[in-house]
């Protein structure tokens, strides 16, 4: 049945047809970003799409510490720069959408940030007071410390002569290269124990953090605070420059769209957007929002907000699931189990790693919600039991948070799930729940911005890195206990979307995804292949043994996802250097057996050698050569098919800086690296000119069909908008249907093989066939026309995905 969409777009002007996301940084700036506009729009681009550009800390290269909200960073091109660009971007017909960040700020140079610099100065009674999130009821166990802010810089070797370390120097103290301001009329000459003593922020230990922090921040970074944009006057304030940005002031707006950073973290998100949408006068609005489940019943975003969509989390889960085999599952479960000697339960990890959080690193937020709960008149249990209470709520917590009235259950559920858990906190869970769940209460409010961040840190930032069944799952905004997709449920998914949210974005890659897309393409093959999986990895474990063979698994997981083609620019040393950094953060993230806090040489040696022998022992060599013959080219197949998905479902999709050619890259900053324009530019050129890139032996290490398929589907969505607003499934038949997803837009028709070691095995297609609507289509991706009932081994023969168009409007496309 043919689904349409709604009306509610979300946006009352310009919606973007697709984006492209460029990090933009001091050596990467807005003029060279206005350099890439030609390139974008030839490449088939709707609007480009910019990392934050407000100024931010000294030498930031993603620009999410924002420290001065009225000027464009001068490092990435200032004002003149984004003007440049915009206007470029006018006359090529492209929009402009730019990533902001609402919830906090970067304090990490405090004489940077006029606002936090003000505060440290002035504490309480600082102009500057109300705009951040401070308790100046908290700050410490003593009479002294309280009424201070909190600042936790200083380091183990000072902390038993802390004032040794610290310095007066230029009517400031000093801590290293740290400088501090000091209150008018507290400078005690040659005293700095005393001038300290007297200020109204108390520098501590950095471990106090845990517990002693009285500031909110954005999750658990210490140099990153919370501001306060539920108060109007901090709204204006903290949006100045992004209000010009829409004013127009005589002249075309700069910007078209914005990308909202971490909505979770702001006290009102629902109100925040409102506000924003007054502001910019109803523009096009995304939102950086983690939905919890995948597939059909999963969360959705209220409907009542302003926003046009999430940033596309949710729809990678959809794609990635789609080209899993549902048979690995068990397999690779009772894999995953034998090298962990445990049984394999995602839940009781999640709970584990969400309490552990919630009882360490925001240990502080977790305190301050028992402060608000005493103060909204809570008692008859002990301050020790509402922390135990509150943690065991924020580590059940299903979601990563409410919006109360909204989503009220989520709170039930974790209530019955702590009583499952600790049914010794009866009495208390039950005193907090009865605040909690009251929509107008502080401390409820507070539990809201908090359960955020305590899921992110736990599952995305520890849990996936300690479950290594099939590590393409564990993606930001997936759930690696939903192992896979069958095709009607992703039908069923992409109707209910076409109809609420049509124009949601769409993500393969982002600057934040742990794996590239075409690495979590390549790794998903294993889900076909689980026995020669299996035997490979034993043999690697027993060439270089590590402490733990199931984080083992998880490292040859990715050198076997992310290793280079032959044609990839990279060295193999840059590649070496590559894995050798993402070996440490993986094994630190996952925090069992070494952190950041606390190394274990040892085993952190151990990981390391793991990687050098992938380089340098031609017995792993071999072994790692032999699964790339297995997984690489369906690899590629998968790759192909993702993208042609993405590129084309319902939604908005985006293509992240360089992945039209393959995305090999893992977690930042490897995926933040530069990107060669061109390199990217002279294969456009040779398929803009008619080449069409071969795909030979069922492959392309160059990456050129990618770029083929990216160009095909850009122009086919931005020069005919009208093919692609339906939705409806084809479905194959013959022996061979299951390995194919097909649907039809409106007009615009997309085939993807899923599953293709194991079309491989039985033979290929035979006479599987895949009726197409009526009225004759042509492949853009190879100029063919088709008619009627096709046979899929003759439709995909070339490629292993197909894009067809009405013939009379294919001729652009396939030129």
């Amino acid at each position: 049945m043919s689904t349409a969409p709604t009306s509610r777009s979300g946006a009352a002007g310009r919606v973007p047809v697709s984006t492209y996301r460029l990090q933009v940084t001091e050596a990467f700036d807005l003029t060279e970003a206005t350099r890439t506009l030609t390139y974008l729009h030839d490449l088939g681009v709707d609007w480009v799409y910019l990392s934050p550009l407000l100024a931010a800390e000294p030498g930031s290269d993603h620009g999410y510490d924002v420290v001065d909200h009225h000027r464009v960073d001068a490092s990435r091109g200032g004002l003149p720069g984004l003007t440049r660009l915009a206007a470029e971007a006018r006359r090529l017909g492209l929009g402009v959408l730019v990533d902001i960040v609402p919830n906090h700020v970067g304090v990490a140079t405090p004489a940077a940030n006029d606002w936090w610099w003000d505060l440290l100065t002035h504490g309480p009674s600082s102009t500057y007071a109300d705009a951040f999130d401070v308790d100046w009821t908290g700050g410490g166990d003593d009479e002294a410390s309280r009424g201070r802010l909190v600042v936790p810089v200083l380091g183990d070797d000072d902390v038993d002569d802390w004032g040794g370390a610290l310095r007066l120097e230029d009517g400031e103290i000093r801590y290293h290269d740290h400088r501090f301001p000091v209150a008018p009329g507290t400078l005690v000459a040659g005293d700095v124990e005393a001038t300290h003593a007297a200020q109204h922020y108390r520098l501590a230990l950095w471990r106090e953090a845990d517990h002693g922090l009285n500031y909110r921040r954005f999750f658990a970074v210490n140099t990153l605070a919370g501001i306060r944009v539920e108060e109007r006057r901090w709204f204006d304030a903290s949006h100045e420059q992004i209000g010009r940005w829409f004013a127009g002031e005589g002249r075309e707006p700069l910007v078209d769209g914005l990308r909202v950073d971490h909505p979770d973290g702001l006290r009102d998100p629902e109100g925040y957007l409102a506000d924003l949408a007054a502001l910019t006068g109803d523009a096009y609005v995304l939102v950086e929002k983690i939905l919890e489940g995948v597939g059909p019943g999963s969360e959705e975003l209220p409907e009542s907000w302003a926003t046009a969509g999430t940033t596309g989390y949710d729809a990678m889960a959809l794609v990635d699931r789609l080209l899993v085999d549902p048979a690995g599952e068990e397999p690779l479960t009772a894999l995953e189990a034998r090298l962990a000697a445990r049984p394999h339960d995602w839940a009781a990890m999640v709970h584990g790693t969400k309490r552990t959080v919630a009882d360490t690193i925001l240990g502080s937020e977790v305190r301050r919600i028992v402060r608000e709960l005493r103060a909204h008149g809570v008692g008859g249990h002990t301050d020790e039991a509402l922390v135990d209470a509150v943690a065991e709520l924020l580590a059940c917590f299903g979601t990563y948070r409410s919006y109360l009235p909204h989503g009220a259950e989520h709170l039930a559920d974790a209530h019955a799930a702590a009583l499952r858990h600790r049914p010794d906190l009866d009495d208390v869970l039950e005193t907090a729940v009865a605040v909690l769940g009251d929509a107008d209460a502080p401390p409820a409010l507070r539990f809201q911005q908090t359960s955020g961040m305590v899921m992110a840190k736990g599952v995305e930032d520890c849990a996936f890195y300690r479950t290594s069944r099939l590590t393409s799952l564990c993606e930001v905004g997936g759930d690696p206990s939903v192992w896979s997709l069958t095709t009607g449920d992703f039908h069923a998914v992409m109707a209910r979307r076409l109809h609420a949210w049509p124009h949601a974005m769409v993500a393969g890659s982002t600057h934040d995804t742990k794996r590239g897309e075409d690495v979590r393409a390549r790794i998903s093959v294993l889900a076909e292949v689980p026995a020669t999986w299996e035997r490979a990895l034993d043999r690697l474990l027993d060439l270089v043994p590590v402490p733990d063979p199931s984080f083992g698994s998880l490292l040859w997981q990715a050198v076997l996802g992310a290793w280079p083609g032959s044609q990839d620019p990279d060295t193999r040393e840059q590649y070496r250097d590559r894995l050798h950094a993402y070996a440490e953060k993986a094994m630190r993230e996952a925090g069992d057996r070494t952190q950041w806090t606390d190394v274990d040489a040892e085993y952190e040696a151990a990981v390391h050698a793991c990687v050098d022998a992938a380089f340098d022992d031609r017995r792993v060599r071999a072994v790692l050569d032999e699964l790339l013959e297995v997984v690489v080219t369906p690899g590629q197949s998968n790759a192909l098919a993702a993208k042609l998905v993405s590129l084309t479902m319902p939604g908005v999709p985006d293509v992240y800086q360089g992945s039209e050619l393959w995305e090999q890259s893992l977690v930042d900053p490897d995926n933040r690296r530069p990107v060669d324009y061109a390199v990217r530019r002279s294969v456009l050129d040779a398929v803009v000119a008619g080449v069409r890139p071969p795909w030979v032996g069922g492959r392309d290490d160059s990456g050129a069909a990618k770029l083929h398929l990216v160009h095909a589907a850009l122009h086919a969505r931005r020069e005919h908008p009208g093919l692609f607003t339906a939705y409806e499934p084809l479905l194959a038949e013959g022996d061979a249907a299951d390995h194919v997803v097909a649907f039809d837009r409106g007009g615009a028709v997309t085939v993807a093989t899923r599953l293709p070691v194991g079309l491989a095995e039985r033979g290929g297609w035979g006479d599987t066939v895949l009726r197409l609507p009526a009225g004759g289509v042509t492949d853009a991706l190879t100029g063919r026309r088709w008619d009627g009932a096709v046979r899929l081994d003759e439709l995909l023969a070339a490629y292993p995905v197909a894009l067809l168009l009405p013939t009379d409007h294919a001729g652009e496309e396939t030129r």
